[in-house]
């Protein structure tokens, strides 16, 4: 696996520097050194202590990833919304979980994507998941396609070069604002391991939203998230008296639904590479457009 950079700055800066400000991580470099690796400079094979000056063409070739065996490739379908040869994004359908759970199911979307990669004969087949989503939550996902690629875009996590919306349709006669912010401390409670809270000592977690429709009982809103906490958005409407349909975990109605009303339809990020922003979308699925219809409440998304 080949990577390739010019210095253009007008400083010297030793090769290790550059190579960390360039998004390798120790690890990688280290790995770079001793396992199969190398640095050449302007064509000349070099240690990481090497001066680089302006002009020079820094190349690092690195052994493949080192694909985990807990990862079984799993021949499902995959719903790619954008891919390079850096990223991959699909749209994952709901009930079906992000990566393998304590259960071990040989189908999640972890294993899916393995099971694309080595289809297409990639260099990497190693499954680095940068976004993740609930079991019973649809909606867009992030992989990185191999290990520098995921430490370039980890830095963006919770920043607004990486930003996640999502569409909700939420339950309660109570007036809900327009548009607000839900800042409330979030941690684990009593009633079961996953259920989250608000509780005293529990960690600051923001969320941002914008209703886009409404009738009574029932709203749609478009939601983005601050911080990524567990079950941050269902807990958070809970916490606000307006539950998620669907979500019986919390108390929401389940109306028409069979999971939590829940839809990550915006995903952007900052391409590292590409050095420009990469935007992409994801249409309701079908269940919550009935559910939608159903209440009254447009989806015109």
């Amino acid at each position: 696996m080949r990577f390739e950079w010019t210095y253009t700055a007008l400083t010297p800066v030793k090769a290790y520097t550059f190579l960390r400000q360039s998004g390798l991580s120790r690890a990688q470099i280290k790995r770079m050194k001793f396992h199969g690796g190398r640095l050449r400079i302007n064509r000349h094979e070099q240690h990481t202590n090497y001066v680089l000056h302006a002009g020079d063409h820094v190349v690092v070739d690195m052994a493949p990833d080192v694909a985990s065996e807990q990862v079984v490739p799993f021949a499902g379908p995959l719903n790619i919304v954008y891919e390079d040869d850096w990223y991959l994004v699909v749209n994952k359908p709901a009930g079906i979980a992000s990566i393998p759970d304590v259960a071990k199911s040989p189908d999640t979307m972890a294993n899916r994507v393995k099971a694309y990669l080595i289809a297409q004969k990639a260099e990497s087949t190693a499954i680095h998941v940068v976004t993740r989503l609930d079991r019973d939550t649809s909606g867009l996902i992030l992989f990185a396609k191999h290990s520098v690629a995921h430490s370039l875009i980890d830095a963006q996590l919770h920043t607004d070069k990486l930003i996640k919306r999502y569409v909700a349709l939420v339950s309660g006669r109570a007036a809900l604002p327009q548009h607000g912010w839900l800042i409330l401390r979030l941690g684990r409670t009593t009633e079961f391991y996953m259920h989250r809270g608000v509780t005293p000592n529990g960690k600051v977690s923001v969320t941002e939203y914008q209703v886009q429709a409404q009738t009574t009982g029932a709203y749609q809103v478009l939601v983005t998230l601050h911080t990524g906490r567990t079950h941050q958005i269902r807990a958070h409407f809970a916490a606000l008296g307006h539950p998620l349909y669907g979500d019986d975990l919390y108390g929401g109605p389940l109306g028409d639904i069979q999971r939590q009303a829940l839809h990550c339809a915006v995903l952007d990020f900052w391409h590292p590479v590409l050095k420009r922003t990469i935007h992409l979308q994801a249409p309701l699925p079908a269940d919550m457009q009935v559910l939608a219809q159903t209440l009254g409440l447009n989806h015109d998304n």
